[in-house]
């Protein structure tokens, strides 16, 4: 339950379409920290897939992170895995799997739904939807309707996700 009224407008959300074997996303891990340190619940980070076809191991890294969130450590899980892109580069699933074995995730659930594939449709969906708003590299951040593409530079992206949040909570509280 989240605490809006009708007249009360939710937390701001930003939308991260992120890719997990992405070095620009693995740049990008210090200003979502940041973010998350500032706001904490008053803002909320919601993830989006945009796996890119040059990485053979993206769309399996993402459904990876749909167990992760699963299971509860979607956030933690993320981080872990772009902190080790190289590794991912390297050992493709049998990373991804490790990685929920050191977080103390459910290893063999993680290996059952990369075979299964339970997590596809949210993947796909995703990245439709990415394409449909004009999504054309990661990261890219959606907050309040406008799009701010990370993939070219980060350089100055996390001071307007600021501004735009500041006022979207200076309106809530209003």
């Amino acid at each position: 339950m989240s605490d809006s009224s009708p007249d009360r407008p939710a937390a701001p959300v930003l939308e991260v379409w992120c890719e997990l074997q992405c070095p620009d996303c693995r740049t990008a891990l210090d200003d979502l920290r940041a973010l998350r340190a500032r706001y904490g619940d008053r803002m909320e980070l919601r993830l989006r897939h945009f796996p890119l076809e040059k990485h053979k191991h993206a769309f399996a890294a993402a459904q990876a992170a749909e167990e992760a969130l699963e299971q509860g450590q979607g956030w933690p899980y993320v981080e872990a895995v772009l902190g080790r892109v190289e590794e991912l580069d390297r050992e493709g699933e049998a990373f991804l799997v490790e990685v929920a074995r050191e977080l103390g995730l459910d290893a063999e659930e993680f290996d059952t739904a990369l075979i299964d594939g339970r997590h596809i449709l949210i993947v796909d969906a995703d990245q439709a939807e990415g394409k449909a708003i004009g999504v054309t590299g990661t990261p890219t951040y959606v907050i309040d309707g406008e799009r701010l593409d990370g993939g070219k530079s980060q350089e100055g992206l996390r001071e307007r996700v600021e501004e735009i949040a500041d006022r979207l909570l200076a309106q809530r509280n209003a």
